[in-house]
């Protein structure tokens, strides 16, 4: 069983409000998602920079800032969702790619560490933009992992990130060019469910950390481990431990960094982890359909969340009001997008469905609104968020005809 934390009645009063489709978070589940995370590096200075395109919705990355997290961006309009959201300076990293002047210079203006993604941005960002104080390098390890995963794939073949020998020519570079100060970037996994993958991760920045100082003088002042933190989408599935997590990676900083007089701060950029499981899709039933199979149409579409589609991604689903009944029924639950991958879930056993059911897909908290699209001329839908005193409130409006047509000339 998945959890929602709404009651049916309390959800029925909602849709009479917002109709569906719509996406809703729950605040407190946010918060204490945060919260866990923080707690699990708690014996060293540990910044999280949320991922804002995971939930690059202003009212989200607020409730980050609000208990001490930055923004992590990756595009001038991520700047400033963030910005929106009250953040400046420091509180924010800029890790993009193939990246534009302007965007490097709002990062600059808003006095964002900036983390670049290929050496040769190093003496673009000094001829056209200027130098900061303080820089980042992305690091790409090729072969942390030989399998890699359906999201980010193998590092060796990612297009992200500067190789072992461009990484010292960097920081040797930066060094002559006048940088003062440093932190050092990874980010080789996404939706990983084993603890050791993020410790096989630290172990080798801590060691490249080492070897930075020996060889080109830097000490850095931060190692960001990326994020990468899966959720459990099946109901069968285990959490992260984040504890053990902590505790894994507090034993190499102490065994590596502090033994070769090495005190950085450490940083995440935690997106699904902080928002996946506090958010779900809450769909009606438009249509069924008997053919060669039998189909669930909702209001809702891959417009809506692309992932099942895009990855085929397991989102569980629960029908409001027949959580307890039994699952003797195969459907393939769709949308009405003129793709034939536009489907929730495929040959999915549940409850007898009829036209009117209300269906919540669970886990769309991160990279679900987010990467929505107007194919076919879809309209994106609002999000809600359930506060702390249990109001609900709308952070963002769904979008109408008149703004689909808005950039017409």
């Amino acid at each position: 069983m998945k959890s929602f934390p709404l009651s049916a009645e309390q959800l029925k009063e909602i849709i009479n409000k917002y109709p569906t489709p719509f996406h809703i978070y729950d605040e407190r589940t946010i918060r204490n998602n945060l919260r866990r995370l923080k707690k699990a590096f708690d014996w060293v200075e540990f910044k999280e920079f949320f991922a804002v395109k995971a939930t690059p919705t202003p009212k989200i990355v607020k409730l980050f800032a609000e208990d001490g997290a930055g923004a992590d961006c990756s595009s001038l309009p991520e700047l400033l969702i963030a910005k929106m959201a009250g953040l400046s300076g420091q509180d924010i990293i800029m890790t993009s790619n193939d990246t534009p002047l302007e965007e490097f210079q709002e990062a600059l203006k808003l006095g964002a560490i900036i983390n670049l993604d290929d050496i040769s941005h190093l003496d673009f960002l000094a001829k056209n933009a200027g130098l900061p104080e303080r820089l980042c390098f992305r690091y790409n390890p090729a072969d942390i992992s030989n399998e890699g995963n359906d999201i980010i794939g193998k590092p060796r073949d990612a297009k992200y990130g500067l190789t072992r020998k461009q990484i010292f020519e960097a920081y040797k570079s930066a060094v002559e060019l006048g940088v003062k100060r440093f932190g050092l970037h990874t980010m080789v996994a996404s939706n990983e469910l084993y603890t050791q993958i993020f410790l096989t991760t630290a172990e080798i920045m801590f060691n490249l950390a080492i070897e930075i100082k020996d060889k080109v003088g830097v000490e850095l002042e931060f190692i960001n481990l990326g994020g990468g933190i899966g959720i459990p989408y099946r109901p069968e599935d285990n959490p992260v431990d984040l504890e053990a997590v902590g505790e894994g990676i507090h034993k190499l900083y102490d065994d590596m960094l502090i033994k070769n007089g090495l005190h950085p701060m450490l940083a995440m950029e935690s997106g699904r982890a902080m928002t996946g499981d506090a958010g779900w899709l809450v769909s009606t039933v438009r249509h069924l359909k008997h053919t060669y199979k039998d189909y669930v149409g909702l209001d809702s579409c891959m417009a809506d969340l692309m992932r099942p589609a895009m990855y085929g991604a397991y989102h569980h689903i629960t029908v409001v009001g027949k959580e307890n009944e039994p699952l003797d029924h195969i459907y393939d639950v769709t949308g009405s997008l003129c793709e034939n991958n536009d489907k929730f879930a495929i040959d999915r056993n549940l409850p007898k469905i009829e036209v009117g059911d209300v269906l919540i897909i669970h886990d769309t908290g991160a990279h679900g609104h987010a990467m929505g699209f107007n194919y076919n001329g879809k309209l994106r839908h609002a999000e809600l968020l359930i506060r702390e005193n249990g109001e609900v409130e709308m952070i963002r409006r769904a979008e109408t005809i008149d703004d689909y047509f808005a950039t017409l000339v």
